[in-house]
């Protein structure tokens, strides 16, 4: 299953403000979620930074922060305590794509946008 279809299976049992909590430190970030198990990411192990889009806002979340590391992926719903915190730290990455950014929010269709490392090209 890829991610994208991950996050549409996901959606029929959570909404943005059902649940989430997002934990950030010096050391990882952590998404734990009423209704399914805790996932966490160290920074350093991160090797991709995406957006996810889905077609089903605005009664569900319709954009998701996805930081994927080796052996672990956070997903991290637009508009949750957090989100904004992550998405400040990622976007100092070296090489991260704004352009991505500024189409994902312009899209309302399912679509995956790379934002970084700079060595991934579009969508």
């Amino acid at each position: 299953m890829d991610l994208l279809d991950e996050i549409l299976n996901r959606q029929l049992i959570e909404q943005i403000d059902s649940g989430f909590t997002v934990t950030v430190t010096e050391e990882f970030v952590k998404v734990e979620h009423t209704y399914r198990d805790s996932e966490w990411v160290r920074w350093e192990e991160i090797q991709e930074v995406k957006f996810i889009n889905t077609d089903k806002g605005p009664l569900l979340a319709d954009v998701w922060l996805a930081l994927v590391a080796k052996n672990a992926t956070c997903f991290i719903p637009q508009g949750v305590e957090g989100f904004e915190q992550v998405y400040n730290k990622v976007s100092k990455f070296k090489g991260f794509n704004f352009s991505n950014v500024i189409s994902s929010m312009t899209t309302t269709d399912n679509a995956i946008f790379h934002l970084w490392p700079e060595n991934e090209s579009g969508v």
